[in-house]
């Protein structure tokens, strides 16, 4: 038993880039989503996930990737950008990324036709890899493992920069739960709300390239990173969470008005 989950452990240590904003970034992506949702697109969606939340799934995708069932959906969390390259002119995963997976889930969806469990599952996962497209560190260079290579120090201990944007800057950000998050950072007026929707999921990906040079930038193998940077960068990363739930919000009233 101990040998299996040993096993398991290494696999997850391995697959690059498997990560977006961890639980806490997804719950907040899922939650700004759920209410920005017009009551009639808001009762299709809790059918189609058999009456639980977007909250209740925005972290299931994380753990179904690395099942035998779902692990061609690896690659689906990121698009590795190196430097010198654009997201088109960046070579393709052949096995997908996040791109190419939330425009053809999202279609899929809006097609229809699929049995009840197809379309919970792909629901599921558009949750998810929208959250995941707006972490600026799923737009990583390939060369470095989308910043897994990276070695900082965060409040003195040795971390990898990826695992920094996915889950300690958030956690010390603010001391919040989800509902918190939402309740502070989604207050705009309804026609800022409007601008941050257009656009398409791959133009949304460019403005995460273009966060990630920064990130990059700022941020250098040895880096220490400690109050200073949480405060820097708790404003960009409340504007991601919110831009991740909003736009959701859109892919959903597109699918299902």
């Amino acid at each position: 038993m101990k040998k299996i989950i040993f096993s398991a452990l290494m696999a997850l240590m391995v697959v690059p880039n498997a990560f977006g904003w961890g639980q806490k970034g997804h719950d907040v992506v899922a939650y700004v989503a759920e209410q920005n949702l017009s009551a009639r697109v808001a009762r299709k969606v809790t059918k189609v996930l058999e009456g639980h939340s977007l909250v209740y799934y925005a972290n299931w995708m994380d753990n179904a990737s690395h099942t035998p069932e779902f692990a061609h959906t690896s690659t689906w969390h990121y698009a590795n950008v190196d430097e010198g390259y654009t997201y088109q002119t960046m070579p393709k995963n052949e096995n997908g990324d996040v791109v190419q997976a939330v425009i053809n889930l999202t279609e899929q969806l809006k097609k229809g036709g699929m049995t009840s469990q197809e379309e919970s599952v792909a629901l599921r996962m558009l949750i998810h890899l929208v959250g995941d497209m707006h972490c600026p560190m799923h737009a990583g260079h390939k060369t470095d493992l989308g910043g897994n290579r990276v070695e900082v120090l965060y409040f003195g201990k040795p971390q990898k920069l990826h695992s920094i944007w996915d889950s300690a800057l958030v956690e010390s950000a603010h001391n919040w739960g989800y509902t918190e998050w939402q309740r502070e950072i989604d207050r705009q007026p309804r026609k800022e709300d409007k601008k941050v929707q257009e656009g398409t999921p791959e133009q949304w990906f460019m403005e995460t390239v273009e966060l990630c040079k920064g990130v990059y930038k700022d941020m250098p193998e040895g880096t220490k990173i400690s109050y200073d940077e949480v405060a820097k960068y708790a404003p960009l990363i409340e504007q991601q969470l919110l831009k991740g739930g909003l736009r959701l919000a859109k892919l959903l009233e597109y699918i299902y008005k």
